[in-house]
């Protein structure tokens, strides 16, 4: 029988924040797939559930993932990585794949996910949602993201000067991800539009190496990449 492939959400960085149904998933599933960073050393998803996993009880299935474009490169790894994953699901083994945030929020599984059932068919999935990094901001800054009619959009954060402030106009609150490669753009436009005060930038939110920033440190800062913005008018 082939073994099942769960999508568990790790949440944002605080171990406490995963869900009792990821907790349950990690104790059960004899194998814990993991992004595995090249260099060596641990994964943001693998810190957060290395309170719950005793990698001497486990098979630790760490997957390296391309940084790359070249789509000649990304088949070829990708394709590689889905073959280790399906060597244990027909082993009958369960694979936990563990994603920090949500599964299906902007998340590795889901290229995973794709590329499986693209080379492998109706493989058996199940997915536990987690607890993201916007959730996890939310609450951190005591920040609404919205209330009543209030209009949110959650946008990738690139170098297109007029899509980005477009976003900030045109919605009572933005959620800008992967904006540390931006963020001299991102604060220009904040003065623009004198929106400075309405915004928040948190760097690995809920986890131990958090930071919260204060506006006026960002200029000529470097962010680390897990770093989001919240603008709230």
């Amino acid at each position: 029988m082939t073994g099942i492939l769960y999508g568990v959400g790790a949440g944002p960085g605080d171990p406490e924040l995963i869900t009792v149904k990821a907790f349950r998933a990690l104790q059960e599933c004899p194998v814990i797939a993991y992004p595995k960073k090249r260099k060596g050393s641990k994964s943001y998803a693998r810190k957060i559930i290395d309170a719950y996993v005793n990698p001497a009880e486990k098979d630790m299935l760490g997957l390296v993932f391309p940084m790359t474009k070249d789509p000649v490169i990304l088949e070829r790894e990708w394709s590689n990585t889905a073959d280790l994953v399906w060597e244990k699901l027909q082993e009958g083994k369960d694979v936990a794949f563990i994603t920090e945030g949500d599964p299906l929020l902007y998340s590795t599984f889901i290229h995973m996910m794709n590329v499986m059932k693209e080379r492998y068919g109706d493989v058996p999935m199940k997915i536990i949602p987690g607890i993201s990094s916007i959730n996890g901001a939310a609450a951190r800054l005591s920040l609404p993201l919205a209330d009543g009619d209030d209009i949110v959009a959650i946008v990738p954060a690139n170098d297109d000067y007029e899509a980005m402030k477009q976003a900030v106009e045109q919605h009572d609150c933005v959620i800008f991800i992967k904006v540390a490669k931006v963020i001299d753009l991102m604060l220009q436009i904040l003065k623009e539009l004198n929106l400075t005060d309405k915004a928040s930038v948190v760097t690995k939110v809920t986890s131990e190496e958090e930071i919260v920033w204060a506006m006026d440190e960002l200029e000529g800062a470097e962010p680390e990449y897990l770093t989001l913005m919240v603008v709230r008018k």
